[in-house]
Order: C-alpha cells, then structure tokens, then sequence
C-alpha cells in the first residue's frame, strides 16, 4: 500500500536543543500508524516537525510532494490536521465555533452543513453541548471536540498526539474506537501518539519505537504486540522466571534487587543495542 506521509532523516530541534536525530518513517494510505516512546522520546516532536512548527532538516514528503519548508498553514490546506496534546480547544468560545474554526483553511464552504452533521453523528454528545461554552466540557468531551474539529478540515491524514492523556479508561475507549471508525469508514489515514501502549498497538496497523529522537524498533503492529522487549518495557508483561526472580527478591529483604526485575527498559535497550544502535525492523505479516 502507498505511503501518504514519508520522512527521510528528519531532525528538529528548539533553539540549539535537538530532538530529532534523522528520524525515518511512513504512513500507508488509509491506515494507522503508532509512536511509541517514553517522554522525552520525541514523539510529539515528530507531529509537530511533520506541520512544520518547529526548526527542521531532512525531508517530509505528503502524497509524494515534499512539504518541508512549507508554511503550517499551507500543510493544514493539503489535508494535514493535528490534534495537539492538552487538546487546544478554545474554551471561551462555544462548541459549534470551535468547530466552525477547523473548517478555516476549507475553500469548499457548500459542504459545511454536512460535515457538522457527520461529526455529530461521531460525537452525539457534542451535539447536546453544541451552545456550550467549551471550557465547561468534561476531558472526555474537550479531547472529542479536539478531533471533531479535526476532521472539519476534511484532513486526508489525522495526526493524533497523546489522545489519552489525563482520560478515564472507558472514554479512553470510546475515543478509540471513534478514531477506528473514521479510519474505516472516511479512510482518514491516522499518526497517533501514543504512551498507553496496549491500547495503540491494539489500533495501529504499524508502529514505530522512538528512543531519546531515534527510532529503534518498527513492525507491524500485532507483532510489536508480541515482543518480549516490548511486553516487558510497555505492556507490563513478564516471562514466569521474571515473575518468580520479582517475586523471591520481594521476599528476600536485604538483598540488592536485580536491574531486570526493576528496570524493564534497561533489559529492552540491552536487546535493542542502546541509544543510536542499529534499528530493528520486525518481518511484515
């Protein structure tokens, strides 16, 4: 399947700070793809070198045409729309003109009615709160307004940067399988941002592991599901040796405590090769 998002060495940086050390990626047409990553990995840097908003090298290619260089508001009108983390919604202005304002750049002004129809349809509770002034929304609904107003740019790619952060679980998912049914249903092809590992791995289609502005790791995502790195480092899962090394050592006070049975993330950098190590790439399924 054709990608319809391509970086080749992508660097960012803020100030003299970099962050980005030559990340290279795609994103297929009309699938989704997962970042995943500590803080401090680069993740949300990556979204945001993609729109052009802080300092880049390297290249970004959108549909083929390359897109580095170019304007934020240029790459919004080419069908790119970022839902940044901590939402940004417009909490003093109302729901319906949060929306109003992610059609902006839209040069298609016939289509609006029906837009904020089909984004009601997804959200039913935003239509209920559509007067509402958005800063009186809960979490859950500020995060369903943030993608609603999204998608009012009819984007042809969804950048989704930490949709989870701060959410209880069961809007968590709700909030999933929202973003599932429009990549289905409208073919919005999707780049989340994600550190809630299981649920991301459980949606993506691909996924690619970002260590410290590096990608160490990438595959398909079922597989990426099963590996024992990052079962032990994301998922929280351990071998049955693992369990009894943690469990013996809980009883043994005294005794210095291995770095395995604490520190996943030391055992998973030891099987990826460290920092700037070659990457992994998992067989396609």
């Amino acid at each position: 399947m054709p990608a319809i998002l391509e970086a080749s060495d992508l660097e960012a940086q803020y100030g003299w700070t970099k962050v980005l050390h030559g990340l290279s990626f795609a994103v297929e047409a009309g699938r989704i793809t997962t970042m995943l990553g500590a803080n401090g990995a680069g993740k949300t840097t990556t979204l945001r070198a993609v729109c052009q908003m802080v300092k880049t090298a390297g290249q970004v290619r959108f549909d083929g045409q390359r897109i580095d260089g170019k304007s934020t508001e240029d790459i919004v009108r080419l069908g790119i729309a970022h839902t940044p983390e901590g939402r940004g919604t417009f909490v003093d202005l109302s729901v319906e003109e949060n929306l109003r304002l992610g059609a902006y750049a839209r040069r298609d002004r016939a289509g609006l009615a029906d837009d904020y129809e089909k984004v009601y349809q997804y959200f039913p509770v935003l239509a209920q709160r559509r007067r509402q002034q958005a800063g009186t929304l809960s979490g859950g609904e500020q995060q369903m307004l943030a993608v609603a107003r999204a998608l009012m740019s009819r984007p042809r790619l969804l950048l989704l940067d930490e949709p989870s952060l701060g959410l209880a679980p069961l809007v968590v998912r709700e909030i999933f399988r929202i973003v599932r049914t429009i990549n289905e249903h409208e073919r919005v092809s999707v780049l989340l941002v994600e550190q809630n590992a299981a649920i991301a791995l459980d949606l993506a289609h691909h996924a690619y592991l970002l260590e410290t502005g590096r990608v160490v790791m990438s595959g398909p995502a079922a597989e990426m599901k099963k590996d024992d790195a990052i079962r032990r480092s994301y998922l929280g899962y351990f071998s049955m040796d693992e369990r009894e090394t943690r469990s013996h050592t809980q009883r043994s006070p005294g005794r210095e405590t291995p770095t395995s049975a604490i520190s996943p993330s030391a055992s998973s950098r030891e099987r990826w090769g460290g920092v700037g190590a070659e990457r992994r790439s998992l067989p396609p399924t």
